[in-house]
């Protein structure tokens, strides 16, 4: 491998750290992803280890992960203990997988948060200096509320319009078939 390709990988590989970590993943798990990624054959943990530079436990970890998540996928070769990975393609997949693993559990941890902050500064006992805050918090409070609610019905309506896409599309063929 040339130097200029080289260092094009290992750019890449630092870039999918940073997404990887601004997604509220760990870094390593955008690491092993972009080395996957930019692999031409499927690579072995010991593989992954030398080109993402993380520690075996944390490569190990992460590609259970990535592969929970559909951004990889584990194959096994007959006589050889050791698991080989490539990477998933179909980006549309990985950001309908991602969201809808991320979006139920840390989504609605967040919105519950919001739900009972809301209501406790609505039960407060409120002296009158307190008013004009409890006033403040609650118009920040609904404000965040009505933001979590509306991204969760985008997230569900991309969801649907994706779940139709397919039907018809089955559909589609199904008829073609038939004639």
């Amino acid at each position: 491998m040339t130097e200029s390709l080289a260092t094009a990988r290992q750019k890449f590989i630092q870039g999918m750290s940073r997404i990887s970590l601004f997604w509220g993943f760990p870094r390593a798990m955008g690491a092993i992803f972009g080395a996957i990624y930019l692999s031409p054959e499927p690579l072995t943990l010991d593989d992954l280890v030398e080109q993402a530079a993380v520690s075996k436990g944390a490569v190990s970890t992460n590609a259970r992960q990535l592969e929970r998540l559909g951004m990889v996928h584990k194959h096994i070769r007959i006589g050889d203990r050791k698991d080989y990975y490539t990477a998933e393609t179909d980006f549309w997949k990985i950001i309908k997988r991602i969201l809808r693993e991320r979006e139920k559990n840390e989504f609605d941890a967040a919105l519950r948060t919001v739900d009972e902050s809301l209501s406790l500064s609505q039960q407060a006992s409120l002296t009158a200096e307190d008013a004009e805050l409890a006033a403040f918090y609650k118009s920040r409070l609904e404000a965040m509320q009505r933001f979590f609610h509306n991204l969760d019905n985008l997230v569900a309506t991309v969801m649907a319009l994706d779940s139709l896409r397919q039907n018809t599309i089955q559909r589609l063929f199904n008829n073609l078939s038939d004639q």
